[in-house]
């Protein structure tokens, strides 16, 4: 998350509000229902960081408005696995990674909250390989970045498509207080 002062620095845009985000995650949770059913055979995976804040609030609305009881999740950590974990000049922080199901034969739900140029998904589909080996996996998204993908790889589940340059970058801000999450389009200055 960028400062307060990087974000004064920059022009920003807002691409969505609480309400907006609200329902968007109640259609990307009607549209899972209607894949997986009971989820029985059904894993919902996180990806740290941000994916968590995503997974949270998906796994609220179908746990307490569908009902849905006994939903398999976890949170995965890709720290390790990136391609530019040695690239980068300050060490990287690693998350916790919490499992606690064997992915054999499971269909997993990849979850993030924006999809940039796929590699912290390709990064994703590495670690899980150490859980077991997925009969499905998908991909749900909040935002996915058109124009930006440096692999093949496209969301399953989509929430709202973003045209944006390489000076533009999506932030999305959670907060306790449900009304003011928000997602903005901000332009670095030069």
């Amino acid at each position: 998350m960028f400062s307060k002062e990087v974000i004064d620095s920059m022009s920003n845009k807002i691409l969505l509000g609480s309400k907006e985000i609200d329902i968007i995650l109640h259609r990307l949770s009607c549209q899972l229902i209607e894949n997986h059913g009971d989820f029985s055979n059904t894993v919902l995976i996180g990806i740290q960081p941000r994916g968590i804040a995503v997974l949270t609030r998906l796994q609220t609305i179908l746990e307490n408005e569908n009902k849905l009881t006994n939903l398999a999740v976890g949170r995965l950590d890709i720290t390790f696995y990136r391609d530019d974990f040695r690239r980068r000049e300050e060490p990287l922080q690693a998350n916790t990674t919490s499992i606690d199901i064997i992915l054999e034969n499971k269909r997993v739900v990849l979850i993030d909250d924006v999809l940039f140029t796929g590699r912290s998904i390709r990064a994703a589909l590495t670690a899980i390989e150490s859980y077991g080996r997925p009969s499905d996996i998908e991909l749900l998204v909040l935002i996915d970045r058109r124009f930006s993908r440096n692999l093949p790889i496209q969301p399953t589940y989509l929430g709202k498509q973003v045209d944006a340059v390489n000076n533009e970058r999506v932030q999305v801000e959670w907060h306790k207080d449900n009304s003011k999450n928000t997602i903005y389009l901000i332009q670095k200055n030069n």
